[in-house]
């Protein structure tokens, strides 16, 4: 317990010694807000889903020339791979710094879905509203240079929180710093990566081509929401994720619901029953073994998380939900377990163009997210063991016609991409001690200390690959949208995190 509250015994000192210098940074930041939400709204309209190499390129360079702007020695790390995204990377070294941190965030998003942004959004059409369209907000124009900019208003578009908001904050704290002729405390390094929504697929070979580049001595990774209350929020581990394709067979072609519903097998309808063997009433997930060889939370990480604000009455209210998952468990501790996840499920059509038929196959994704113990491939083991219990034939190929003759219930099952296992950094780093305190000096509120968050980045690499412990601060408005239509940001959000890693910045 003294580990984790020991920070905390110097904040009047240190808040007292930083507070004219934060003062230079919320100062400059308000001076320049224009400027920087006119900046803003053009890296946000640049495109940048993974497949669009033309756009994930473009962005490179974008992030690349605000870094030249601020005089970082900048350069391109690259892979000869077909389609492989470049990785924007720079460094500044500070005469008589002993440490040097490395910032992370990566720059590419989730595919988009125009018809599925509401009306008057276009994912790639940087749009101001007054609040959340949900609440009522309105469109508005952007300010001109007279008019005030409101901390509460919102900007659309797609990765304006997930994470264009992560490399503009750490660049803008840098340009903050040097603008008003402060010197940050430590070496740094930026890294800016186009892949991590794809599962950062060549993120180890980049580190192995690169490494003496990218030795640091921790990591900061600013992705990710802040706590629900709206306090800040430094996460000291992240879960693993991978995705699996799941498809049930039927007939070799649509059949007439009507000549041959009864007789012909219906994949949808075993789909529905198989995901259903997967879990209880109370969401919980009944394959065998699924949670055996999960690793504990510590001591000191479960009196962490007795600290953390208590939010599912905000969630339940805001998200009209009167019965969550888990069984009764709380929140936290259900975000530090694994989960099995449908993130989509297709089987023919429905609204208006549904027909009476049988479809042919049915088609689920399937997102698992791991914690410390769980492995990737064994998790997918335990998943393909459960479907085989159910009576099915296994297969990660289409199914031969002798297949289909010899099998009653047949399933494929595929992993996509490699996937990635979960990571969480010790608590009481001596470095970890200094972050926090930093980040408690921009703050009135507790800062909230998270053992880990429900959300998945591929830190394991950073352990693996380059020897080193990440931490991750998260920076966003937890209502927006990321992944989703309607993806914003909290103006004012985007603001503090600027000041929030220039404190990070500043430690010595």
């Amino acid at each position: 317990m003294k580990k984790i509250i020991f920070p905390f015994l110097f904040l009047t000192v240190l808040k007292a010694g930083s507070q004219p210098v934060q003062e230079k940074i919320s100062a400059y930041i308000s001076k320049e807000q224009h400027a920087l939400l006119k900046e803003y709204a053009n890296f946000i309209s640049i495109p940048n889903v993974l497949g669009d190499s033309a756009g994930i390129y473009q962005n490179a360079l974008f992030i690349k020339s605000l870094l030249d702007n601020n005089g970082v020695k900048t350069k391109l790390l690259t892979l000869d791979k077909p389609g492989a995204a470049p990785v924007v990377f720079g460094e500044v070294f500070t005469p008589g710094a002993t440490r040097t941190i490395a910032f992370y965030a990566h720059y590419d998003g989730q595919p988009v879905n125009p018809e599925q942004w509401a009306e008057g959004l276009e994912p790639f059409k940087p749009t101001l509203v007054t609040d959340r369209l949900d609440r009522g907000g309105k469109f508005i124009s952007f300010p001109t240079d007279n008019e005030p900019i409101n901390p509460d208003w919102r900007l659309y578009g797609r990765g304006s929180s997930d994470d264009k908001a992560g490399v503009y904050a750490i660049i803008k704290a840098y340009e903050a710093i040097i603008k008003n002729n402060l010197t940050p405390g430590i070496n740094i390094k930026f890294f800016f990566e186009g892949e991590e929504e794809a599962g950062s697929i060549n993120l180890g070979d980049m580190m192995e081509k690169y490494k003496d580049d990218l030795k640091a001595d921790c990591w900061i990774i600013c992705d990710g929401p802040r706590h629900q209350s709206g306090r800040k929020q430094i996460a000291f581990g992240v879960r693993g994720d991978v995705n699996v394709d799941l498809i049930v067979y039927g007939g070799k072609r649509p059949l007439h619901s009507g000549n041959y519903g009864n007789w012909a097998p219906n994949p949808a309808m075993r789909l529905a029953q198989l995901l259903s063997s997967m879990k209880d009433k109370n969401g919980m997930v009944t394959i065998k073994g699924f949670y055996d060889d999960v690793i504990p939370l510590s001591a000191s990480e479960k009196e962490a998380i007795k600290k953390v604000p208590a939010i599912e009455g905000i969630l339940k209210d805001e998200l009209a939900i009167a019965a969550p998952d888990g069984g009764g468990r709380s929140f936290l501790q259900l975000i530090n377990l694994p989960t099995l996840n449908i993130n989509g499920m297709q089987s023919m059509n429905v609204g208006t163009m549904a027909s009476n038929i049988i479809p042919s196959t049915a088609t689920a994704v399937l997102d698992l997210r791991l914690v410390l113990g769980n492995d990737v491939d064994r998790q997918i083991s335990k998943l393909i063991n459960h479907i085989k219990s159910q009576g099915y034939y296994v297969t990660d190929k289409a199914p031969t016609d002798e297949e289909r003759k010899k099998y009653g219930w047949i399933a494929l099952v595929n992993k996509r991409g490699s996937g990635y296992n979960a990571q969480r950094t010790p608590m009481d780093l001596p470095i970890a001690k200094n972050i926090i305190a930093a980040v408690q000096t921009t703050t009135k509120d507790p800062v909230v200390l998270l053992p880990g968050v429900g959300g998945s980045l591929p830190l394991f690499l950073f352990e693996k690959k380059l020897g080193a412990k990440p931490i991750t601060m998260n920076l966003v408005n937890y209502d927006n949208n990321q992944h989703a239509e309607n993806e914003n940001i909290k103006l004012g959000y985007l603001w503090q995190g600027i000041e929030t890693v220039a404190a990070t910045m500043l430690i010595k």
